[in-house]
């Protein structure tokens, strides 16, 4: 029977697990002991038989992968948070309440339906809880990112952009100023995918509270399981999920500011210096 590929991926692990190093060194404390080099021969090929075979197997690699799987996880909580300390007084306040009334549900739910489980749909307000501290932090940052842009500065460069065209005496002039029209017309554009999007993301955020608030007076009320399953928790998901999408729809939108930043300051650089 033909042996998995060996993929370095678990080998690395394997050849790292404690019982493999642990393994190694009883050899060796058994070949310092009777003073002969057999037992350092014999681990050489254990470890041998061990990386080829430990490593193919298919429980092994589905135990590397749990692990990478919560390292993961671990990571990406621990990053969630960083970013959360990141936020100002306000946002984290309504961050540390959702996060109590999520446990607020779970101990109500225990307590009025005298169960000892928690069923699996009103577990996903764990991930619900996740999923506002996201993009909540994405809101922050696009919302920042608008109050530092001049907007009416920028309709007032279009508007005389605009006029020059028309009275442009010089066609190389008339040229720069209808490039420099089309990008100002971009970055307004682009503002307003960027309002709609905070717009989009701040109507989420408060479908995510409310509904928090919602299971909870479900749970209290009406503390049985049926009606707590009744709840349309697959709704909020795939809102969720669609609202993800649109940002990543919209995330180049701040390259592309950037970008004709950088096109506007090259364009007017070059108009001034054919002047």
């Amino acid at each position: 029977m033909d042996m998995p590929k060996i993929d370095f991926r678990y080998l690395k692990e394997a050849f790292k697990e404690p019982l493999n190093f642990w393994g190694m060194a009883g050899f060796a404390i058994a070949a310092a002991y009777v003073q002969d080099v057999t037992p350092l021969l014999a681990a050489l090929a254990a470890e041998a038989v061990y990386l080829a075979v430990i490593p193919a197997t298919p429980f092994y690699r589905r135990l590397v992968e749990r692990r990478e799987k919560a390292r993961a996880l671990k990571l990406r909580d621990a990053q969630r948070e960083a970013a959360i300390k990141a936020f100002d007084p306000r946002e984290r306040e309504a961050v540390e309440y959702l996060r109590w009334m999520k446990n607020q549900v779970y101990s109500n739910y225990k307590k009025f339906t005298t169960s000892k489980q928690i069923p699996a749909n009103l577990q996903t307000l764990d991930q619900r809880w996740e999923d506002f501290v996201d993009l909540l932090d994405v809101y922050r940052r696009r919302k920042h990112h608008l109050r530092s842009i001049n907007r009416q500065a920028v309709q007032n460069q279009l508007k005389q952009a605009e006029h020059a065209i028309q009275t442009a005496t010089d066609d190389r002039q008339k040229r720069i100023q209808q490039a420099n029209a089309e990008i100002l017309k971009r970055r307004i554009a682009a503002f307003n995918d960027l309002e709609r999007s905070v717009r989009l993301v701040e109507g989420q955020l408060q479908s995510i509270e409310n509904f928090f608030g919602l299971v909870n007076d479900q749970v209290v009320t009406l503390p049985t399981p049926e009606r707590v399953s009744a709840l349309h928790f697959e709704e909020l998901s795939d809102s969720i999920a669609m609202t993800r999408q649109m940002l990543e729809e919209t995330a180049d939108t701040f390259g592309m500011l950037d970008h004709q930043n950088r096109e506007l300051d090259l364009l007017l650089a070059s108009g001034s210096s054919t002047k």
